[in-house]
């Protein structure tokens, strides 16, 4: 990434500057301004999330808003209520608290002398999500937003469900990250003498997400709050919706695309849970500079042609062998004028026991095969880019499922969207899943994940209000897969691999099940055939990623990862294990010290869907000199045929001295997982 120095403007920081609510609670925020701002006004961009800037994201922050000052905006970096620098406590994700909060910051923005009055808003992953929620809110001043890696809709696509399913590692994992973030003390730098007050309030108040979640089990009120799905013409202004292939939001960006009326764009790339100026695999593009040209056509009126190019774009990725690592993905960018495409038609495949084809017949069901490990070489749902976060070869999963492999592409194929399977079937059990797979298959036997999806199967007829199986009773079931774009090569093979279970991704049913699939016509493959458009060649090549100089800092100790698997032989159980270090870091400038460790570990008996044991271990460290704290938080999630049990401790330390403890210990429920 090439790092710059000059800019059109030149700029000057605010390290800290308090924004008050209208309650009286402060909220901590950083700004970059061009240096003439109080005489020359400018837009105000605006980044509002709970990972604190003074350390969590300050070596991020550092690449992109004084890149944006450079280019003449305010660029607004806010710690959310409870987190980092700023007062209160934060009780849960997306409340209406911490959306008004961000409508009272905008509302702040204009006042200022440097604003312009005309605001926009960014973020990744959380600051995507709420970016969106404020937008649905209409605050004048909003004028357009930047969404990454986020979604519209907080039931189907997010750490807690998928499907109707429960996510196993991320449901308690993601709790356990945040409880060990919102344990972390405020600066005493920037807070003075109140700082122990306000980490004691925190500590004290912070409640453990988990188990609000797991409450939620249907997708009911809790969260059709902040899905801006529930109504998208809430939306009024500016949408550029931007994720990854390998990112587990990328079903929002063509939903979002169609059911949007206001002005919008999508862009798609091959990347992970990052920024694309840095994310993996490659290819990486400026998105800084793409940023720039969306808000100088948005905020400053300037003609940037960003509006005439395709509503979507995408990366049309190649086969490759399956790695579960990869720098670069192989392919293109493609267009698309509009969305939904009027360039591509779905074509049906049948599942035949002669295979995948396109001929109808009526024979005979097969049986599933019962392996509760199938999704073993799955990667994790939520990749960063790191190695070992992508699928491995699918073939050891395939063996674990029911297939149906086509013939021979002589010519290859090219998908763009949701492919989707409709199955008729019948299990013994009232509860059961059904994991799908999308599999590109090598000349050589090797089998490339491109999508996969999951369904609880008491959701078969909506997430709302499931309704139990009745053993033994033939049903209908359709399960989506993700959104994905793929190039086939000449001479591979598509490949629909079925399975009850799909572990770690998808918490198993409480028993063992036995499904039987009748093919027919109601058991098929649609696949979104997209035709080749010349157009594609002529597509505007994206610049080379450039940031804003890096905050400098000092490695202490170096980043590592190990991720394994062991197989209990006697037991026939399978443990799996991801332990992650992030390093340890010091900031040159004031001296602040932060690391982050972690650890998932999950076990499971081939035999036994209820010895699945989900474990979570997270360590934080903040200090500077004689100042150190360190924060512990752990957890662990098991089931009974009645209940989910959680388990979850919280320790944190001062100088090496304990001064806070708490534990949880709670069952739920199961319902209709």
């Amino acid at each position: 990434m090439k790092i710059k120095t000059e800019f059109p403007y030149k700029t000057r920081i605010i390290r800290h500057c308090w924004i008050n609510m209208p309650d009286g609670c402060r909220l901590s925020a950083r700004i970059w301004l061009p240096e003439n701002a109080e005489k020359e006004p400018v837009p105000a961009i605006m980044e509002y999330i709970p990972y604190r800037k003074n350390d969590g994201t300050a070596l991020r922050d550092s690449l992109y808003h004084p890149y944006f000052a450079g280019h003449g905006y305010a660029a607004i970096r806010v710690d959310m209520r409870g987190s980092g620098d700023s007062e209160g406590v934060m009780l849960d994700e997306y409340l209406a608290q911490e959306l008004d909060d961000a409508v009272s910051v905008i509302d702040w923005l204009v006042q200022q002398s440097w604003c312009n009055g005309k605001v926009g808003m960014m973020g990744k992953s959380w600051g995507g999500f709420n970016s969106l929620e404020v937008a649905a809110l209409k605050p004048p001043a909003l004028k357009s937003i930047i969404t990454v890696c986020s979604s519209d809709d907080r039931y189907a696509d997010d750490v807690h469900y998928k499907g109707g399913c429960v996510l196993s590692t991320d449901m308690l994992g993601w709790s356990t990250t945040m409880l060990a973030w919102n344990a972390r003390p405020p600066d005493p730098a920037v807070l003075g003498e109140n700082w122990r007050d306000l980490w004691m309030e925190r500590l004290e108040q912070t409640p453990l997400l988990v188990q609000e979640w797991i409450r939620h089990q249907q997708r009911d009120t809790y969260w059709k709050h902040g899905s801006i799905c529930e109504d998208y013409s809430a939306i009024e202004c500016a949408v550029y919706a931007v994720g990854g292939w390998a990112d587990p939001y990328s079903n929002a960006i063509p939903r979002m695309l169609a059911g949007l009326s206001c002005p919008r764009k999508g862009l798609i790339g091959p990347w992970a849970h990052e920024y694309p100026q840095r994310a993996l695999p490659g290819p990486q593009i400026g998105f800084a500079q793409e940023c720039i040209r969306w808000w100088d056509f948005w905020l400053k009126g300037t003609e940037t042609g960003i509006m005439e190019e395709p509503m979507l774009r995408v990366w049309m990725p190649k086969s490759v062998a399956p790695k579960t690592y990869h720098e670069f993905r192989p392919g293109r960018w493609v267009g698309e004028a509009l969305w939904p495409s009027e360039n591509s038609e779905v074509q049906t495949w049948y599942l035949n026991r002669n295979g995948l084809n396109q001929s109808l017949e009526t024979e005979k069901a097969m049986l599933f095969p019962t392996s509760q490990v199938v999704g073993l070489n799955a990667g994790v749902w939520f990749p960063m880019g790191a190695a070992g976060d992508f699928p491995g070869d699918q073939r050891s999963a395939d063996s674990g499922s029911l297939c149906f492999t086509s013939e021979v592409f002589e010519d290859g194929m090219e998908i763009l969207g949701n492919p989707e399977v409709t199955v008729s079937l019948n299990c013994d059990k009232p509860k059961a899943l059904l994991a799908a797979r999308l599999c590109d298959v090598a000349p050589d036997g090797t089998s490339l994940l491109v999508s996969w999806g999951l369904l609880n199967l008491t959701h078969r007829n909506g997430h709302e209000n499931p309704e139990e199986l009745i053993p033994g009773k033939n049903f209908k079931a359709k399960v989506q897969l993700n959104a994905c774009a793929h190039a086939l090569s000449p001479g591979h093979r598509w490949r629909v691999s079925l399975s009850s279970a799909y572990f770690p991704h998808a918490w198993p049913s409480p028993e063992l099940t036995t499904l039987q699939i009748f093919p027919g016509d109601e058991t098929f493959l649609n696949l979104p055939f997209r035709k080749s458009r010349p157009e594609d060649a002529q597509l505007t090549d994206f610049l080379e990623p450039e940031c804003s100089p890096p905050v400098p800092t000092e490695e202490l100790r170096a980043s590592s990862r190990k991720r394994t698997i062991e197989h209990e032989v006697i037991e026939d159980s399978i443990t799996l294990s991801d332990k992650v270090d992030n390093g340890l870091y010091q900031f040159v400038e004031d001296g602040l010290e932060t690391e982050d460790l972690g650890c998932d570990t999950l076990t499971l008996k081939e035999s036994d869907p209820l010895s699945l044991r989900v474990s979570c271990e997270r360590t934080s460290g903040i200090g500077r000199g004689d100042w150190q704290t360190r924060v512990e938080a752990s957890g662990t999630m098991t089931a009974s045929l009645e209940n989910f049990e959680v388990i979850s401790r919280l320790e944190v330390f001062e100088g090496g001295q304990r001064i806070f403890y708490r534990t949880w210990d709670f069952q739920i429920p199961r319902g209709w997982v």
